[in-house]
């Protein structure tokens, strides 16, 4: 099969298309013809120091939306020809190539109405999002969040899911996306650039700051984020955490979620894993019923991933960028 080989560790941006075999679905697997496959920041990351369970050439892609080819032994809940979507493990083959495996209880079927571009769009960035607010943060209508970044992958899907849960929605964009952010459902967008996203939160709420905090700028970014929240407030983060030992205040109690979608493939627990297909039905089903918008801004040929990752690297992509064969 076809694939977009990174051929060692650090060499992402001279990937190229070359043959690989074609891998065979093991017992509780799906081969998958991959469709469309997103782009996300952990790809390049992932791949600038490599992983010790890496074979190389290796393929990245963690986001892959596509029809079911064949199944492995003890799969009774799809058939060839199954449009579906799933998050890959990291430590595998991953979606940028033609075909992939995936474990089938991690697996979701995609509606008639949702396009495989979209469903594509949704594993990492849109399963983070939830799982920081709901699993962790435990978010309730009525409350306030500030959501770094709310132009990004994860942070366009978070705007989404808490305006619809019923939160106040502050987010941090440059001006030039306040109103697609504030489209989404922000309510108080803040350019980063030019004011202080402490003092315009701690105005904003008379001094008592926002319940809740998404952080997905990096750790230093995450320890500033602290002086935004309420007591008893939570913070979530996955780009780096906060001095959480040295933010203890017992005057001002705090809970700290560390998020690492990713890992759940080596935890070894399958009810986890389970998790994964939660989060894709309940997704899917608001995209497929018009209560959740996917942007994807770019789509671009298999070949041209090295270039699209360059531009996520630079941390200006607004959206999602989604690689189609």
């Amino acid at each position: 099969m076809k694939a977009l080989l990174l051929e060692e560790a650090g060499k992402w941006r001279e990937m190229e298309i070359g043959e690989v075999d074609t891998p065979a679905p093991q017992k509780g697997e799906l081969l998958v013809r991959i469709h469309a496959a997103g782009l996300n920041p952990v790809d390049y990351k992932s791949a600038e120091n490599g992983i010790p369970a890496w074979e190389y050439p290796h393929v990245l892609g963690l986001d892959a939306a596509g029809t079911v080819e064949s199944t492995g032994e003890d799969v009774t809940d799809f058939e060839p020809g199954d449009p579906v979507m799933f998050l890959q493990d990291m430590t595998s083959r991953g979606a940028f190539a033609e075909f992939a495996t995936a474990k089938a209880h991690t697996a979701v079927k995609i509606p008639y109405n949702v396009v495989y571009a979209d469903a594509a769009a949704l594993p990492v960035a849109a399963f983070t999002a939830y799982q920081a607010l709901f699993h962790r943060m435990r978010v309730a209508p009525g409350e306030s969040i500030l959501i770094h970044a709310g132009a990004g992958g994860v942070g366009s899907f978070a705007v989404q899911l808490a305006k619809e849960h019923g939160l106040t929605v502050y987010t941090t964009a440059s001006e030039e996306n306040h109103a697609f952010v504030k489209e989404l459902g922000a309510d108080i967008a803040i350019d980063y650039k030019e004011e202080s996203f402490v003092d315009r939160v701690q105005t904003e709420t008379g001094g008592t700051g926002v319940d809740h905090i998404l952080d997905t700028v990096g750790g230093s970014n995450a320890e500033e984020s602290l002086r935004a929240l309420s007591f008893n407030g939570s913070i979530a983060f996955m780009a780096g955490a906060p001095d959480i030992n040295g933010s203890i205040d017992f005057s001002h109690p705090k809970s700290f979620h560390h998020i690492a979608l990713g890992s759940v493939y080596q935890s070894g627990n399958v009810r986890e894993e389970q998790k994964l297909a939660e989060m894709g039905r309940t997704l899917l089903d608001k995209l497929s019923n018009g209560k959740l918008s996917v942007h994807v801004t770019q789509k671009v040929p298999m070949v041209d991933i090295p270039k699209a990752l360059q531009q996520l690297e630079e941390r200006h992509v607004r959206g999602k960028i989604v690689a189609e064969w």
